[in-house]
């Protein structure tokens, strides 16, 4: 259920959320959630409220604490705790309890995510229409924007094709992608973000045009490969993921021929792209890489 992590904003503080697709309900950070309602400065502030609340409804049987359970997600610091969960219903007891100016604001909000998420499986693809808009938000471009919905549906097919292989472990996706990845880009995943300066950010979310092709022609050919062999297994899949990845690294090789540099860039996201006002375009990203690496 990890796997379905999300970060909202709320008034510029994040809540975590995780949406279980077997029971098709939200699952809220408890902490994130008093974080909001106490207006508190920081993370231990909260967890430490919510240590005393806690203890105080367990003694009145209150049914917040006792339907609770824990997860195990990323904290601020990149490392993961065992982190208290509330369904929507028991977020919003908890909110009964705390006295707080924020309560109808935040009732408003857990609201309209529930009705969003109903929509969303009615309609899938307004689940792409709210990743433009959050994309657009952050400033990226139009054309990036287009390239970079195109690789998320071109990534999914090969997730699939991975699983229809028999790869179901997180581990074992970030293995194959690594080996996708170092295969056209010479560079693992964790050697390409560093590369680039990145910490926690996505890095395709902080690829220029030209890689972002790249990475997504490695994608679709890992994928036409595993779809024309039948690969089963582990060891099968790692050879079509190099193979995907090798054609690209030889569309890779030709461009950088042709351009006379280095099309694996250090530029990221944050380089270029400035906050959006009023939902005004701003200029493409990535507009430098005409520049020599």
């Amino acid at each position: 259920m990890n796997d379905n992590l999300a970060i909202q904003l709320f008034e510029g503080k994040r809540v975590r959320i995780v949406w279980d697709a077997e029971q098709e309900k939200y699952y809220f950070s408890v902490v994130d959630i008093v974080q909001v309602l106490t207006d508190s400065a920081d993370y231990q502030t909260a967890r430490k409220y919510w240590k005393v609340l806690k203890g105080r409804l367990i003694k009145e049987g209150n049914e917040t604490v006792t339907n609770c359970y824990q997860l195990k997600l990323p904290a601020a610091d990149g490392k993961k705790r065992m982190t208290d969960m509330a369904d929507l219903q028991g977020i919003f007891r908890l909110i009964q309890s705390i006295p707080s100016k924020k309560a109808e604001p935040v009732k408003q909000w857990l609201a309209q995510l529930g009705e969003q998420r109903i929509d969303q499986i009615i309609d899938p693809e307004l689940t792409f229409q709210m990743a433009v808009e959050d994309y657009r938000r952050q400033g990226y471009s139009d054309k990036w924007i287009n390239e970079r919905m195109r690789s998320i549906e071109m990534r999914k097919e090969l997730t699939d094709e991975w699983h229809r292989a028999g790869i179901h472990e997180q581990k074992d996706f970030a293995i194959l992608t690594n080996v996708l990845t170092q295969a056209w880009s010479g560079m693992t995943t964790g050697e390409y973000k560093r590369h680039k300066g990145l910490t926690k950010e996505n890095l395709r979310d902080n690829m220029t045009n030209i890689e972002l092709a790249l990475n997504t022609l490695a994608e679709v050919t890992a994928t036409e490969i595993s779809r024309q062999r039948n690969p089963k297994g582990m060891a099968q899949s790692r050879q079509t993921a190099k193979e995907g990845g090798e054609v690209a690294r030889n569309a890779r090789e030709d461009i950088e021929n042709r351009l006379g540099y280095s099309v694996i860039s250090s530029e990221r996201a944050s380089d270029h792209i400035r906050p959006v006002e009023e939902g005004k375009a701003e200029e493409l990203p990535f507009e430098g890489e005409d520049k020599k690496k």
